[in-house]
């Protein structure tokens, strides 16, 4: 399933546990309350789908602590199964080709590999994000991102703007081998150019739910 080209507002959408499985992967954590709204399902109606995920092993509950007197709120996000409905590279495969590099040619060589693709991909975004305005080129790196399958957006935080990336479809070679994440992140200071910067706020590799960077203008 294509997930980088569907959106919840889209009533030609999947199935309805694909549906809300989605919603939980780019909005999550969420209550059952948030997804039977969202999604136009009536409350009986969304328990029902969200227990049979639970049942399923694909999402688990999260407490969510509330000011002042009662219960705790039951919030769901994905486990690793409910992650893994969601397209990961060629995982195994690219993982045994970055251990037989590191094997073959040292930690050199797999900097080489990086810097190689670290190349192809500088001259991919330079073309797909030729935007003269900060905003219109962020919005051209994460069409370009969405594409390649990180599930990505950007947002407007007061003068900041956020890039939310939902998904990692290279997450097993990233957790094998860093230097993609450092790569990349030297990839969008550069598509910011000189008159903002950016760090990364958020990363799947540190348990957060979503990879998160932040733009901010400089003086």
């Amino acid at each position: 399933m294509n997930y980088t080209s569907k959106r919840l507002d889209n009533k030609e959408a999947p199935q309805t546990t694909e549906r809300i499985l989605y919603f939980i992967k780019t909005k999550g954590p969420v209550s059952t309350a948030t997804v039977a709204k969202t999604l136009e399902m009536t409350g009986e109606a969304a328990r029902q789908q969200v227990q049979k995920l639970v049942a399923a092993g694909l999402i688990e509950g999260r407490q969510e602590g509330q000011a002042g007197a009662g219960r705790p709120r039951q919030n769901w996000v994905l486990t690793q199964a409910g992650n893994a409905r969601f397209p990961d590279t060629h995982a195994q495969l690219t993982v045994k080709l970055i251990g037989s590099v590191r094997q073959l040619f040292g930690e050199a060589g797999l900097d080489k590999l990086i810097m190689q693709r670290e190349e192809e991909s500088r001259s991919a975004y330079a073309l797909a994000c030729p935007a003269a305005d900060l905003p219109t080129r962020l919005q051209q790196l994460a069409a370009v991102r969405d594409e390649e399958g990180y599930m990505a957006r950007v947002e407007a935080d007061g003068e900041d703007w956020l890039l939310i990336e939902d998904h990692c479809p290279i997450c097993a070679a990233a957790r094998t081998c860093q230097g993609f994440c450092r790569s990349e992140l030297q990839l969008f200071q550069e598509v910011v150019g000189p008159t903002a910067s950016i760090v990364r706020e958020q990363h799947l590799l540190t348990n957060a739910l979503r990879c998160i960077y932040r733009i901010s203008p400089l003086p």
